[in-house]
């Protein structure tokens, strides 16, 4: 019995992540279900570290005896994958690397087996498909995001080049230029770019983060630049807006400045969410909401006990995903405040509940609880270290 619950997990997780409608929650419960059991008992069989946190939480993946026990799992914050590297694949056994964007001053990495990677590829397909971003019709990107290299691994950076294939690319020309070991700003060259492509009839699409976006953009109409790029073009926004949270501003402000700078209407501009920690793609609907996808579950927990909380309540995000096996990042707590409201409070006709994220939370909670867990390991992993 126990062999044929774990193959039918595997074949679930495939399932979950090629299926053809990404937001039918209720149709997907029990693949949910059964692929995040599976990715449970895997990590729980495969990662000694992982196993330790569960037992000493008093938890273990036959406590999942249906869908209403997933928010039992202990979760990870990502705070705690900054500073310890554990996995449940051997690195070099795996497909892909990647790093978080490290601006709090140290990174996470986060390591993709084959299985992670062909669930990422069906889910990247269905999501941008559903959101028509997808185009034969080549296209000149303008990015406000990092210049590949090679010593740069970040997830952002990498999702971010991939995202330049939605639309075959004629051109790639970067805000964030790499020069002697490190980034550059480059928003001369990128506002010159904008400027002499608005004059021809190709596409252009811009992408990356919302924060240099904005910027340019505001610089621009502040030089009293205003331009109408090409028929087809697009903004597609990602990777939040990181070491300048305090600057942020509402996105009706950024997207008021696309239509006015750019010639960008709003329903030209897309944002996506994810994290390193959790590499679920949420993509924003047309009233720029982001609901929950199959792949997921969002939970929003109270700062200071940690319980969950109902829709239109405040707290912190966890997030849980049967995504990847390298790395035991099945539900792990971000720092990010949210709020999880019903899908019919949009009005875009898709029925999942949808996230909205309020900021970044500097609160004690989230340490503590990474504290906790590393309390664990060095419990029993600091006596092995010492033999």
């Amino acid at each position: 019995m126990e062999g044929y619950t774990i193959t039918r997990g595997r074949l679930s997780r495939y399932r979950l992540f090629w299926t053809k409608n990404i937001y039918d929650r209720q149709g997907a419960e029990q693949m949910f279900f059964s692929a995040v059991r599976e990715n449970c008992a895997y990590h729980y069989r495969h990662c000694r570290e992982y196993r330790k946190i569960l037992k000493r939480s008093g938890f273990r993946p036959g406590h999942l005896e249906s869908s209403r026990d997933i928010g039992r799992i202990p979760v990870l914050p990502t705070l705690f994958f900054k500073h310890h590297a554990i996995y449940s694949i051997a690195p070099e056994c795996t497909w892909l690397k990647t790093t978080s964007s490290g601006t709090s001053g140290t990174a996470s990495q986060v390591n993709f087996d084959g299985g992670a990677l062909l669930c990422g590829l069906g889910m990247v397909a269905r999501t941008v498909s559903k959101r028509g971003l997808l185009s034969l019709r080549p296209a000149r990107y303008v990015i406000f995001g990092y210049e590949p290299h090679r010593d740069n691994r970040t997830a952002v950076a990498r999702s971010t080049f991939g995202a330049t294939f939605f639309a075959p690319p004629l051109s790639r020309d970067y805000a964030l230029t790499y020069r002697q070991g490190q980034y550059i700003p480059n928003l001369e060259h990128v506002m010159d770019r904008l400027c002499r492509y608005s004059h021809g009839a190709v596409p252009v699409r811009i992408l990356g983060f919302p924060s240099y976006a904005y910027f340019v953009l505001r610089q621009m109409e502040e030089r009293g630049i205003h331009l109408t790029l090409p028929g087809g073009s697009k903004m597609i926004l990602s990777g939040g807006w990181k070491q300048f949270e305090g600057q942020k501003v509402n996105k009706e402000v950024l997207y008021g400045l696309a239509r006015r700078v750019l010639g960008i209407e709003d329903k030209d501009v897309a944002e996506f969410f994810s994290a390193a920690e959790h590499p679920v793609l949420y993509c924003d609907c047309r009233n720029h909401h982001f609901h929950v996808p199959v792949y997921s579950q969002v939970i929003i927990r109270d700062i200071k006990t940690m319980e969950p909380l109902g829709y239109g309540r405040p707290g912190l995000v966890n997030l849980i995903t049967p995504m990847i096996k390298a790395v035991p990042v099945l539900s792990v707590m971000t720092d990010d405040v949210g709020v999880l409201h019903e899908g019919r409070e949009c009005g875009c006709g898709i029925d999942a509940p949808y996230l909205e994220l309020l900021g970044r939370a500097g609160v004690s909670g989230i340490k503590t609880c990474a504290a906790g867990a590393q309390d664990i390991l060095n419990g029993t992993y600091g006596k092995e270290a010492a033999r």
